[in-house]
């Protein structure tokens, strides 16, 4: 193993043991950025729901250690944006809070009333919950005047994209969308396939009966259980030669007879066919920019918070000092954190 990576992996591991040892129970800094102080209690709170998945995935210490890294580096960033909120008094009104939370509401199909008791149901308090959407709205407001200005799309960047996307879509065609029982002679005792086909036969009978086919293929289907069997729309050139013979025969709603394969043996219920219509430039081309753009928007943004951390004091204490010698290339701050300031 290399040296950088020895060390990297000890640091870590070192970070782990220590963050752990005492469950970090005692509030304290975590860090100071410039004049400003992370509060370990702060990062605790932010990283609390996904701390508690990783403790019920029995994940190691070390995974932990490095969520609370994660969280502590996306505080960081939260403080540095702050700054510069303050610098150009770019704060948020009463009014534009008020905005906002009404957009949140009618977004999700609730009353003004019905949603602030939803936030309540989340344990905050209806002050706190306006903080965050006061913090979101400063912060989009420093995005868009640091960083958006920077952002350009160009017109063969979204050509190039749609190409990548689409160049090999149909040109046209049949989509059918379809369920599917099967059982493979592998997973019946003895790989008896006279016992497949008949389980597969049995669960015929009982649709045939009134059940329905979701709840069989919930009960027996190796293919998409979960989903009562369901394999979603496939374009009718990408099926099996075996389907494509059942299936060509067959009317919306129609299921097949139990069919014998080499593997196992399934049924078929065609939910419903249409014809496929291949997605032109114009369609998607909204999309695509949108996609192009918030790439480039994050590109700028982690530049200039690469710059505004060059300019700043930072100082990360006590469990987290370790941090600032790992970096987000060893993990410490994965990329869904660092997409933070995008989605502004």
């Amino acid at each position: 193993m290399a040296r950088t990576g020895f060390v990297a992996v000890a640091l870590a591991s070192c970070l782990a043991l220590h963050a752990l040892a005492d469950e970090m129970i005692a509030d304290g800094i975590a860090a100071q950025v410039g004049n400003d102080i992370v509060l370990v209690s702060e990062v605790m709170q932010r990283v609390a729901p996904l701390e508690a998945k990783l403790r019920e995935a029995n994940a190691p210490p070390v995974e932990i250690a490095k969520l609370r890294a994660a969280g502590l580096e996306r505080l960081i960033e939260s403080r540095l944006i702050d700054q510069i909120v303050v610098r150009g008094e770019l704060y948020a009104t009463d009014d534009e809070i008020d905005a906002a939370i009404e957009g949140i509401a009618a977004e999700n199909g609730l009353t003004r009333e019905q949603l602030e008791q939803s936030v309540a149901a989340q344990g905050l308090t209806l002050e706190q919950y306006r903080g965050e959407i006061k913090e979101g709205i400063e912060h989009q407001k420093v995005i868009r005047s640091v960083v958006a200005s920077k952002v350009e799309v160009q017109e063969y960047e979204v050509r190039s994209l749609y190409t990548e996307r689409f160049a090999d879509q149909p040109a046209g065609g049949e989509m059918v969308h379809m369920r599917q029982i099967l059982v493979t002679f592998d997973n019946v005792a003895g790989g008896d396939e006279a016992a497949a086909c008949a389980r597969v036969q049995q669960a015929r009978e009982r649709i045939s009966r009134g059940e329905a086919f979701e709840k069989a293929a919930a009960e027996i289907s190796e293919v998409e259980p979960a989903r009562g069997g369901d394999i979603g729309w496939l374009h009718s050139d990408s099926l099996a030669s075996w389907m494509s013979e059942v299936v060509g025969g067959m009317k919306d709603g129609e299921m097949s007879a139990v069919i014998k394969l080499p593997f196992g043996c399934s049924l078929l219920k065609l939910v419903e066919r249409r014809s496929y219509e291949p997605v032109s430039y114009e369609d998607v081309q909204t999309q695509l920019q949108l996609e192009v753009y918030q790439q480039h928007l994050e590109k700028e943004f982690r530049a200039w918070m690469e710059q505004l951390r060059g300019q700043t004091f930072i100082e990360r204490k006590g469990h987290f000092a370790d941090a600032a010698m790992l970096g987000s290339k060893s993990g410490f701050v994965d990329e869904d954190d660092a997409e933070e300031g995008s989605r502004f």
